[in-house]
């Protein structure tokens, strides 16, 4: 499955981020053979917006899921209409969120986990 994984940098090794219209980076590709490739989000100092940004990079990319710590309702909005799978709540490494996605343990999401502009610390 086609996936992208918030990171704070661009190896599986990098820490997910736990901002996902904010993130530094989306590491993109496939959870049953590990090749990932990072996409630098260009999003992290947007104004406003940068959630549905985000949303419609991942999109674009053509990802079925994203995994990520938070997000908002902006960017949960873009994820669904899109038919991309969000699920909330991963931490540690980004190869750690990965196998807690191939396990199960994982939770998909149902909405937003919070409110809009919580990655801007306002």
């Amino acid at each position: 499955m086609k996936i992208a994984i918030t990171s704070t940098g661009e190896t599986l090794d990098s820490q997910v981020d736990p901002r996902f219209g904010r993130a530094a980076y989306f590491l993109i590709g496939d959870s049953e053979t590990n090749e990932f490739k990072a996409i630098n989000n260009e999003n992290t100092d947007a104004g406003g917006g940068a959630g549905i940004s985000s949303g419609k990079l991942v999109t674009d990319a053509g990802v079925e899921a994203v995994l990520t710590g938070n997000c908002g309702p902006n960017a949960e909005r873009t994820l669904r209409a899109a038919n991309v799978k969000l699920y909330t709540g991963a931490k540690g490494t980004v190869a750690e969120a990965i196998e807690l996605f191939r396990s199960g343990k994982l939770t998909e999401a149902d909405g937003p986990n919070v409110p809009s502009h919580s990655g801007t610390g306002e």
